[in-house]
């Protein structure tokens, strides 16, 4: 004969064992006003000893489920664990917890993944670098608080969370302009969809290079390598611009993962770095500060995005009808071995 399974603890079942009401546990639960520390205790060791987790789906019925979904382009780019960092961080005292999912960098994927979410009753959701149109994350957001990352522009429906994306290339063109670099060319993510892509932070870092190169009177040097923000896309665009009948001096590439794809390709080229081409690199992922690469890139501070984006989001789940919020950072460089002075000579 089979045992029979385990009966589910309850909240019942706590309040019994700590010998106080179920009102109580309740607000140890929830970390809400009225539970003396003496109280809090009786509880915890209660949800110790029993074993107790909260029903997400009870709790969803009576309008919370302290959960939270993030949402990720992609998994491989070191810089979303860093926002994934100060999300977990900021939220690691509170009841909430963080479930995440992976967008795929494609618009049908990302709204499976955001509709599942919200099939899910997560009372927030985090949309790191969303590529749906902005039709779609404002009914989104109208329907569950949300709080979207790395995407410019403003909405009456979310809040957002930027780095200066226009400064952070300005600050690497003037470094290299600085040790003498003209010929300095950019690797970017190619958008198909105009409109979406100004408020991209790809097409902002490609606007402030062009900006930055105009303003330091190198116009005539702008050179734009168009591929994709992976390290496939780094490697192509970098090949691209060795082919060039005047190959650059320096290289600014949108993203780490795309100037490690160019570090590979001017590696195969038989060319050093920063001997023949100095290479900047835009998130300061850990990778870039790992020591046989030694990335020189713009630090926009993904842990500090992150717990912005969970503060705000906390803050938009107990008042849906405050008014939005926009938060931009300002970002730094990190200045490492991957560029140098030019040598005149080229």
């Amino acid at each position: 004969m089979d045992k029979p399974a385990s009966r589910r603890v309850t909240i019942v079942d706590v309040a019994r064992h700590a010998q106080v009401s179920t009102t109580a546990v309740s607000k140890v639960l929830n970390n809400a006003y009225g539970a003396s520390p003496a109280m809090r205790a009786r509880v915890q060791q209660a949800i110790a000893e029993l074993g107790y987790r909260p029903s997400a789906a009870a709790r969803g019925l009576r309008g919370q489920t302290y959960t939270i979904g993030v949402m990720i382009p992609e998994l491989r780019n070191l810089f979303f664990a860093d926002i994934l960092d100060g999300i977990t961080a900021q939220l690691g005292d509170s009841a909430y917890q963080v479930l995440i999912a992976p967008g795929c960098n494609g618009e049908k994927a990302e709204a499976r993944v955001i509709d599942a979410m919200i099939d899910r009753s997560m009372d927030g959701l985090v949309l790191i670098a969303p590529v749906s149109a902005k039709s779609r994350l404002n009914e989104v957001a109208r329907s569950t608080p949300t709080v979207v990352v790395g995407r410019h522009g403003s909405s009456p429906a979310y809040d957002s969370v930027t780095d200066d994306d226009l400064a952070g290339a300005a600050l690497v063109v003037d470094h290299l302009a600085d040790l003498g670099h003209r010929r300095i060319a950019h690797i970017e993510h190619h958008e198909t969809d105009r409109v979406r892509l100004a408020e991209m932070p790809n097409a902002q870092r490609a606007r402030g290079y062009r900006e930055a190169m105009t303003a330091r009177g190198l116009e005539a040097e702008i050179d734009i390598a168009s591929t994709a923000y992976t390290h496939e896309g780094g490697h192509l665009g970098a090949k691209q611009l060795l082919a060039r009948p005047q190959r650059p001096t320096a290289i600014f590439a949108g993203a780490d993962v795309v100037a490690l794809g160019a570090l590979e390709a001017i590696a195969e080229a038989g060319l050093s770095v920063p001997g023949d081409i100095s290479v900047a690199g835009y998130d300061n992922s850990a990778l870039a500060a790992f020591g046989p690469i030694s990335l020189t890139s713009v630090d926009q501070d993904g842990r500090q995005m992150g717990a912005n984006a969970a503060r705000l989001l906390v803050d938009r789940i107990s008042d849906r009808g405050r008014r939005t919020v926009q938060v931009k950072l300002s970002p730094t460089l990190t200045v490492r071995r991957t560029t140098a002075a030019v040598d005149p000579a080229r």
